[in-house]
């Protein structure tokens, strides 16, 4: 017997985070996929079916059997049809996106490998929402459910785990040098901005769910995840929204461009926030960011129903602030979701301007895939609705190990040692949190 809808009213559900790396940890469910937005924690286990997309295969599954074909055209397209094959009725569907899902759009697929993977999504059986009204279990077997009250109960009284920090100052990577190179790039006027990044090997295994909740409670992000899906663990404190569209049919982009430290106290956190809105360097870096998001919105939205809101507000996110802009338009007659995420994939903040070139030079300067890190974490709804967060600000394990990447934004007035500084920055709101298995 399942438990369709039942509804635990439960007023000492005071740390979600605890409450879904609980969930996480007890391995009682399968794969999973955890998000957060603003008012809601999702946890979405045991998948029914899915969709799997690398460089050359398509693989769908339900109820068990897969059917694997090969595929042409764009991959949200592709995606969009294959979902809406499946007899999902009233449930989402949840999953990530690579950054090598953006080669085929921007004619970048000479640099992807044959099978890397682009896409993972998933349709679960059971789901475990936290909000302000209690907590919400369906699709649970009866006993299932009793499982999940115990240790929701239980996750409420648990100390917070201990982290072994990591060190995020070694590079082996060669970092300065790429943003040296990039640099003579712009100014030769190849591109305008590229966003560089660099891998920090962890030396251990991690506890994902247990970094996820330490992660959390030390920082304030605009949305968060912890997954286990397809052979990758990953949690993560995103900074922006790639996009999300809405019921009514609202397409929404945050881009983020110009960082400054935070959190070091009220009087050097004021300095930096001064700085970083004074700086030419990142005043030029976050308005080319916006003047592309609002052009790739306007291109599948309502003639003249693209703005701009709160342009170039600070946003605090953990251990940084950044320069902060909104882009709304309403979708044009025709157009989908997936067509506004494919025009907005990947976050201009997370790849480069004009954003072609900017991805070329991504991977060839960067150097190795990306696979998860600027892409996205996303929901589905069956009406059409769709949310993508930014991957930025996590870790990530698989069976080869676990690593941390951060990046930082190149243009023509970069200094190789203060972008490097700033990959640290970033890499802050995560490293001092790391929890080993």
């Amino acid at each position: 017997m399942s438990t369709t809808d039942e509804r635990l009213r439960v007023v000492y559900v005071t740390d979600p985070a605890a409450a879904v790396s609980q969930l996480a940890a007890a391995e009682r469910f399968g794969e999973y996929v955890m998000y957060e937005r603003p008012g809601e924690w999702v946890f979405a286990a045991d998948p029914i079916g899915g969709v799997e997309l690398d460089a050359h295969e398509l693989r769908v599954t339900w109820a068990g059997q897969t059917t694997v074909s090969s595929w042409a055209g764009k991959p949200a397209a592709v995606l969009d049809r294959a979902l809406g094959l499946l007899p999902v009725g009233a449930r989402k569907a949840y999953g990530w996106i690579g950054f090598e899902f953006c080669a085929w759009a921007l004619d970048a697929t000479a640099h992807v490998a044959e099978r890397t993977p682009l896409a993972h999504l998933m349709i679960p059986r059971l789901e475990v929402v936290f909000d302000d009204s209690g907590v919400r279990i369906t699709g649970a077997t009866e006993a299932e459910a009793a499982d999940i009250r115990e240790l929701i109960t239980a996750s409420q009284l648990s100390p917070l785990p201990q982290a072994e920090p990591a060190d995020v100052r070694a590079d082996p990577t060669g970092y300065r040098d790429r943003v040296a190179a990039a640099v003579g790039e712009i100014r030769s006027g190849r591109y305008q901005k590229v966003i560089l990044s660099r891998k920090v090997e962890l030396p251990f295994a991690v506890d994902v769910p247990a970094t996820y909740r330490l992660g959390r409670t030390n920082n304030t992000p605009a949305r968060s995840f912890l997954l286990r899906l397809g052979g990758l663990e990953a949690a993560g404190f995103s900074p922006e929204l790639v996009a999300s569209v809405d019921e009514q049919r609202v397409v929404t982009t945050e881009p983020l461009a110009g960082t400054r430290a935070f959190g070091f106290g009220a009087t050097v956190d004021q300095a930096a926030r001064a700085d970083l809105l004074s700086d030419p360097k990142e005043i030029v870096e976050h308005a080319i960011s916006v003047q592309t998001s609002f052009a790739e919105i306007a291109a599948v939205a309502d003639p003249g129903s693209t703005a701009v809101s709160d342009f170039m507000a600070v946003r605090e996110r953990g251990s940084v602030q950044h320069l902060a802009s909104t882009v709304r338009g309403r979708l044009a007659p025709g157009r989908s979701a997936w067509d506004a995420l494919e025009i907005l994939f990947p976050s201009v903040t997370a790849s480069g301007i004009p954003k072609r070139a900017g991805v070329d030079s991504v991977f060839r300067l960067d150097g190795a895939t990306r696979g998860l890190y600027s892409g996205a974490v996303v929901t589905i709804s069956p009406s059409g609705a769709l949310e993508a967060t930014l991957v930025l600000r996590a870790v990530y394990q698989n069976a080869e190990g676990a690593w941390l990447r951060a990046g930082a934004g190149i243009v023509g007035q970069s200094r190789p040692e203060r972008e490097f500084e700033e990959t640290c920055e970033k890499l802050g709101s995560v490293a001092p949190y790391v929890v080993k298995a």
